[in-house]
């Protein structure tokens, strides 16, 4: 069927396209691991309620999302119930799991958001034991701890095993595959309220309209704003999912929704190249990391001790292990170096097996990042030989791992400040500021480590507190049907901008009346990688080079109005483009806002290099008004709601 879709060049005008109207309760946008969260549990509460629940996902929802490649761990458990090891001489908490996650932030999170997942998801693990994933034991039956807050897992089908419950709990005929949805429907009487979805189908030509009372968004983060380390033929191969496009952002972002903490991106460090984990190394392997000279760059405290007391933080919060790492790369002590063959020779005179330690080694990578594993064998690498780079990628926008971009929602009633409720029509968790829209894993912002199990956690959340809005508050939207058929218009416009200037050149990649949707991509990358702090410009960047990108994202997005489409496959990407760059907008135009240099190793203000607490310990919230464009910036204050001290 792929081979088919390629070789496709067949272009439709909207005319010649079937409208498919479908009616529901709720609509899931995603099918990741926060979209079947939502679908297990919506579907167990609306039955009793009696209400209809559909998802809708652009793939196929057993290898879609973050996790569609696999996963070596499960990075957010608690172990509350003492089910894992232990790790120190005490038990975990939810007060410390908060600690550690706010810490990690540089002092900011939405700590309501982040007790309320973890005080769920142990849960979540069980269940996901229950439905078949392996979990790595020891000798007496405990979970094999990688580091305080994760577990081992043998996860090659973690995401098959997480599909088939979500599958099951729906239904087949309440999932819609191979659907891209590009638009968000509003409430034809409240513009506040949202009404449903469009999209189209990525097989054949169908426009889908989705009628809905609650919309749970789980679309993902967003990858490729940034010019990628990988060039050429290997532009695709970056940590973070490629197909990860940012269209929940967007989508919201366009409805009026509120975003949060959207100037934040993280900045993983992996090995180099291949983008592989390195988590397991340090934290199972205990290996360690130098630079050139053999010395363990991370023990230079000097080099973090102006972002106190954040520095102090045990562990040293992400981005200022960054921090510390870039110092070593930008002032000529690189590479910087796992020292892969130090941890296996110290584990092997402890006593450990060196057959199975060099299988762990390589099962690590062949569970996520197969890549990693291949070029490794292509560079002729033994890990228990000789060391292995690691590298700053360029960064993602992303709120379930260590970033904490998305949207502004509601907490839970029991845990949320006052202060937090301020922007909400209703309390209803994990709702948005929009009537009945509601945002999860990475499209729920300020409230990161949520990983594969908070975020289906979170789904959960939502599922549930969407169909309690739906029985208390009994909203029945309308849809404006001439709105629908302009919209069907919108999609379909690259098809039609194709089909009238093929024959303008001779060669259909270059034509002065359209562009495609990769040409699109590469000029969006140039634009944030070189004034948006990029990885080529060691992630630094001003207020004059902020304002510069703005403008050539609009002279972009009026260029965007010519793309072109040769077939369904490109239509997609050319929203997928489309919803990019209306996230680079909404980060850069955060970025301006925040006039401090909050999370050195992820972006620097050079500007304004330092920590200010006093004027910035909060959250930046923004607004793009759909009337007027214009975005609409505010702080809101950072409550404090755990006791926790440095």
């Amino acid at each position: 069927m792929a081979v088919e879709v390629y070789k496709n060049i067949e272009t439709y005008k909207p005319e010649d396209v079937e409208d498919v109207v479908v009616e529901t309760d709720i609509l899931i946008i995603g099918g990741g691991f926060s979209g079947c969260g939502a679908a297990y549990e919506a579907a167990y509460w609306a039955k009793a309620a009696g209400l209809k629940v559909t998802m809708v996902e652009k793939a196929a929802i057993e290898r879609s999302g973050a996790v569609a490649q696999g996963l070596s761990a499960i990075n957010t458990y608690l172990g509350l119930s003492g089910r894992a090891q232990q790790v120190g001489d005490k038990p975990n908490t939810i007060e410390d799991y908060v600690r550690y996650v706010t810490l990690d932030m540089m002092g900011i999170a939405r700590e309501d958001l982040v007790a309320d997942y973890a005080r769920h998801v142990d849960g979540t693990v069980h269940l996901f034991e229950k439905w078949g994933l392996p979990i790595w034991k020891d000798e007496n039956g405990k979970y094999v701890r990688e580091g305080r807050w994760q577990v081992m897992i043998h996860g090659e089908s973690y995401k098959p095993i997480i599909a088939e419950a979500a599958k099951m709990a729906l239904g087949e005929e309440n999932i819609y595959e191979r659907v891209f949805i590009t638009h968000l429907l509003m409430d034809k009487n409240d513009p506040q309220r949202v009404a449903g979805a469009v999209g189209f189908s990525v097989r054949e030509p169908k426009f889908y309209v989705f009628k809905a009372k609650a919309v749970i968004l789980a679309t993902g983060g967003a990858t490729l704003l940034f010019r990628p380390r990988s060039t050429g033929e290997g532009m695709g191969r970056i940590w973070y999912a490629v197909f990860n496009t940012g269209s929940g952002y967007a989508m919201a972002i366009e409805a009026g929704a509120h975003t949060c903490q959207m100037e934040h991106r993280f900045i993983p460090a992996r090995f180099k190249d291949g983008y592989g984990p390195v988590g397991a190394w340090f934290l199972l392997f205990k290996s360690v990391a130098t630079n050139a000279f053999d010395e363990i760059y991370i023990e230079k405290k000097e080099t973090i001790a102006k972002y106190k007391p954040y520095a102090d933080a045990v562990p040293t919060p992400t981005p200022l292990r960054n921090h510390q790492m870039l110092e070593e790369l930008i002032n000529g002590r690189g590479p910087v170096l796992m020292r892969t063959e130090w941890a296996i020779k110290k584990l092997q005179e402890e006593g450990k097996d060196l057959k199975k330690l060099i299988e762990e080694a390589w099962e690590d990578f062949l569970d996520m990042t197969v890549s990693q594993a291949l070029l490794w064998a292509a560079l002729n690498i033994e890990p228990e030989k000789v060391p292995s780079e690691i590298m700053t990628a360029e960064p993602y926008m992303m709120g379930s791992h260590s970033g904490c971009a998305g949207l502004w929602v509601c907490g839970p009633e029991d845990l949320m400040p006052e202060e937090y409720k301020k922007l909400f029509p209703f309390i209803y968790n994990r709702m948005t500021t929009i009537k009945g829209l509601f945002a999860i894993g990475d499209c729920s912002g300020a409230n990161p480590h949520k990983f594969s199990s908070g975020s289906f956690t979170e789904g959960r959340i939502a599922g549930k507190a969407a169909v309690r809005y739906i029985v208390e508050q009994q909203p029945n939207p309308e849809i404006d049907e001439a709105k629908v058929q302009e919209l069907k218009k919108k999609v379909f416009q690259p098809m039609v901008t194709y089909e009238q200037f093929k024959k303008a050149s001779t060669r259909d990649d270059i034509n002065p009346n359209y562009l495609f949707p990769k040409q699109a991509l590469w000029r969006l990358q140039k634009i944030m990688d070189e004034y948006a702090a990029g990885a080529s410009m060691w992630y630094r960047t001003n207020e004059r080079m902020l304002k510069i990108a703005l403008e050539r994202l609009q002279m972009l997005k009026e260029d965007m109005e010519k793309l072109a489409a040769r077939n369904l496959h490109e239509l997609m990407r050319c929203w997928e483009m489309w919803h990019r760059v209306i996230v680079a907008e909404a980060h850069v135009q955060h970025m301006l806002f925040r006039q401090e240099t909050r999370w050195p190793g992820y972006y620097y203000r050079m500007d304004y290099p330092d920590l200010d607490d006093e004027n910035w310990k909060c959250f930046v919230v923004g607004r793009k008004n759909p009337e007027t464009g214009e975005w609409e910036m505010q702080k809101v204050p950072y409550i404090q709601i755990v006791d926790w001290q440095l």
